[in-house]
């Protein structure tokens, strides 16, 4: 339900008032962002109760905007959440409902049926939706959704930065070793990298609507 109302609201912007409703100087389009954590628990905020860790911007965010306290993932595992996301469809529709490539153990009590190991370039995507209504689009971070022909790229995004069909990074510390990541300086820390490219972005975008997916590696392992 989460994943179907955030991809309906978005595709309630790009779509035009009525003729009789439009100004004669109709404000710009929205800029659009969306940060995705890997593996964060909600309970991990200071905003959602965590007494543990400190998010003082997070909480910012929450506080200056809205908290949703009922919206869930569409799955436990990486890429069937992240296919629904940006397609707004459940994993089971996209036959996507196991991570990619996703592994069997040696002697399974229960064999589940295979799924599909990458996102089809056939399948509508909020990124090329807003790259038809002319937005700038950028896919910034991790991408785990198959190899280079299911690629951001090939999913409407103008820009493809550290993007691969990886699950994870060998280490969040220069060289990284991503393929579609310019490596850093030794001991570059990767989030750090990801956000810089994220502004860069950002900022040669800033006279054309734009639309940004900045995935994190983090949270996820090795921690």
């Amino acid at each position: 339900m989460t994943t179907r109302l955030l991809f309906a609201a978005a595709a309630a912007l790009l779509v035009p008032p009525p003729a009789g409703l439009r100004a004669a100087d109709p404000p710009r389009p929205p800029n659009v962002i969306v940060v995705l954590a890997d593996d964060l628990g909600w309970t991990d905020l200071a905003c959602y109760g965590s007494d543990l860790y400190e998010t003082p911007h997070l909480d910012r965010l929450a506080k200056d905007g809205m908290k949703f306290t009922q919206n869930y993932s569409a799955c436990t595992v990486c890429s069937p959440t992240r296919a629904a996301l940006l397609t707004g469809q459940y994993p089971a529709r996209l036959h996507i409902t196991d991570w990619i490539p996703g592994a069997m153990p040696d002697n399974p009590k229960l064999l589940v049926p295979d799924w599909t190991k990458f996102l089809p370039p056939t399948e509508t995507t909020i990124a090329r939706l807003f790259q038809a209504k002319g937005y700038a689009t950028a896919s910034i971070g991790k991408w785990h959704l198959g190899g280079e022909a299911s690629y951001p790229d090939k999913h409407g995004f103008d820009l493809n930065v550290a993007g691969t069909d990886k699950a994870q990074t060998t280490s969040y510390f220069a060289p990284w070793k991503i393929p579609t990541l310019t490596e850093g300086k030794d001991g570059d820390y990767l989030t750090d990298r990801l956000t810089d490219e994220a502004v860069k972005f950002v900022e040669r975008a800033k006279d054309r609507p734009f639309f940004l997916y900045l995935a994190h590696f983090a949270v996820h392992l090795p921690v």
